[in-house]
């Protein structure tokens, strides 16, 4: 894959070429068919994932029993650095949404390439740097907005990152059920289902069950500019 067709803000769309070719070039080829677990909450493994096409649903376990679904990864993105970094178990678990490709590399390896790419290991700082931003982000709209505001948010900003144009507007490029869109925005299932409803009469989205396109960007961030002054998580 050529330097420079990498989703926007995605890891890989931030490295040099040299860099960009050794780490496609490092470790193993593996594709995980839709359902496949890649990592495991709580396991004790260090390896990291590249991925290179295909998508990926983080999730955790939250005090309730229940599982939430904390992010989102697509091509470009890298899963499994933080248990390579510092050695703890797997703070997540990340299930393939379709059929994923990656490339798997082992803590030593990933270790080594960073060693040989300091910008590459500066990249992947503000990578994690990032996740954290955009984790607390959503720690502060849980307490302080609305579900319909967390709700506009999060689509807008899957859909910035991995939206796919249709004769209509921006598809959501993976399957998003209403139940995991809950989860993602930390509400009840009837009230995002209103939510949703309320999107659908304004002409503002088309959802189902497990789809979401949206039909009006512009009108879809007026909702939640009082609040925020952008659509962010």
């Amino acid at each position: 894959m050529a330097h420079g067709t990498w989703r926007s803000g995605s890891l890989m769309s931030t490295l040099s070429p040299a860099a960009e070719h050794d780490l496609l070039t490092a470790g193993v080829s593996v594709r995980h068919p839709p359902g496949k677990v890649l990592l495991r909450e709580g396991e004790r493994s260090s390896h990291v994932s590249l991925l290179l096409s295909g998508y990926v649903k983080v999730t955790a376990g939250n005090s309730d029993g229940g599982v939430a679904l904390l992010a989102i990864r697509g091509r470009g993105d890298l899963i499994g650095e933080l248990a390579a970094l510092d050695g703890q178990p797997r703070s997540a678990t990340a299930v393939a949404a379709d059929t994923v490709r990656a490339r798997v590399l082992s803590s030593a390896a990933f270790h080594e390439f960073l060693l040989r790419h300091p910008g590459a290991a500066e990249a992947v700082s503000r990578s994690v740097a990032a996740k954290l931003r955009w984790s607390t982000q959503r720690r502060i709209d849980f307490t302080g907005c609305p579900v319909r505001t967390r709700v506009v948010r999060v689509l807008l900003e899957l859909a910035a990152d991995h939206g796919e144009p249709t004769a209509h507007g921006i598809g959501i490029g993976f399957p998003l059920t209403q139940p995991e869109l809950a989860a993602l925005v930390g509400a009840a299932e009837p009230t995002v289902h209103k939510v949703l409803a309320d999107l659908r009469r304004r002409g503002l989205a088309d959802t189902g069950y497990r789809s979401v396109t949206i039909l009006d960007q512009g009108s879809m961030r007026a909702l939640v500019e009082p609040h925020s002054g952008r659509p962010r998580i």
